[in-house]
């Protein structure tokens, strides 16, 4: 496993830093981190209850494809029955709350990819009442997006690479973020933000290592299939379900993610729904990438982008101000 280290510095969401850049996280650093903050007290909300979220997240289902995956009224009764008892630091909601805000896409990709990773676990695992407990905090997977500058997230042309080095500094910031307001390192919601973007085959990033934890390979399935079956600034379209199911069946094709868990969406988004075990998945593709998708292509040029420094606290949103 590869030493995780800073490239870009880390705020708190009250700005003051927590760790500057070239940081190397040791374990003694993340004892260090989390012991500054054991005297603070925060409170808790439960994830249902507050502002708007059951609403919206009833919305969001109600869109294609969620649609068919949580289309029985029994899926989603149990699902917000098993959601009920999750709550939530007022950290973790005021980052839900900075993204409603300011970037409404990515509040809407974590509340979705926190509930299909529900469902999902609950149709893979016997225990999954145990393992959901352990990833009550498993909506903030991109928590660390809150250090990303708009102008780089909602991009609609090539990144360059400063702009791509920035994006993919999100799990090592949202890392910090999670273990420091968690006040532990070992826990399973620091591992999903740190490594959901790894992969069964050790190609994925920040330490390109194989995923262990079922959990977060739950997660990282969850947040490929959202990822391509919404819009993005630099897609002109979404994928379709079928070439998005297809793409992350060849994904599994290459070992990078678990066969389990497609199958198990693959037998969500079927009318019958049958059990994941006894899922066949085509392997013929028959589907396509939607055109104009710039995504992977880098630009020349370098550009310029504020700091949190650069920002100014408004309540508690965190808007950048335009220089």
């Amino acid at each position: 496993m590869s030493i995780l280290s800073l490239r870009y510095p880390v705020y708190a969401l009250d700005f003051h830093m927590l760790l500057p850049a070239g940081t190397i996280l040791t374990e003694a650093v993340m004892d260090t981190l989390i012991a500054s903050n054991r005297d603070a007290s925060y409170i808790s909300c439960p994830l249902l209850e507050y502002s708007s979220i059951k609403d919206d997240l009833v919305r969001f289902l109600d869109s294609a494809p969620f649609n068919v995956i949580f289309g029985e009224k029994e899926t989603i009764d149990e699902l917000f029955h098993t959601m009920k008892d999750i709550s939530m630091i007022s950290p973790f909601i005021e980052s839900l709350d900075y993204f409603k805000h300011y970037n409404y896409d990515t509040y809407r990709h974590m509340l979705v990819v926190y509930a299909l990773s529900v469902l999902m676990a609950k149709d893979l695992f016997h225990d999954y009442k145990d393992r959901l407990r352990s990833i009550s905090t498993g909506h903030i997977h991109d928590i660390g997006k809150m250090w990303i500058p708009p102008s780089i997230l909602d991009k609609p042309t090539p990144l360059t690479k400063e702009e791509r080095d920035i994006i993919m500094h999100h799990t090592i910031s949202g890392y910090v973020l999670s273990c420091y307001y968690l006040r532990n390192s070992g826990d399973v919601a620091g591992l999903i933000t740190r490594d959901h973007h790894e992969r069964l085959d050790g190609s994925g990033h920040p330490q390109g290592i194989t995923i262990e934890d079922n959990m977060v390979i739950i997660v990282a399935v969850c947040d490929i299939y959202d990822a391509l079956v919404s819009s993005r600034p630099y897609r002109r379209a979404a994928y379709d379900n079928r070439s998005a199911l297809e793409e992350i069946s060849a994904m599994a094709e290459r070992n990078q993610i678990s066969w389990d868990v497609v199958k198990a969406l693959v037998a969500r988004n079927r009318k019958n729904k049958p059990d994941y075990r006894e899922t066949e998945v085509s392997i013929e593709k028959r589907g396509a990438p939607p055109w104009g998708n710039v995504y992977g292509k880098v630009a020349p040029e370098i550009s310029k982008h504020d700091t949190p420094s650069k920002r100014k606290l408004n309540n508690r949103y965190f808007p950048y101000l335009e220089q």
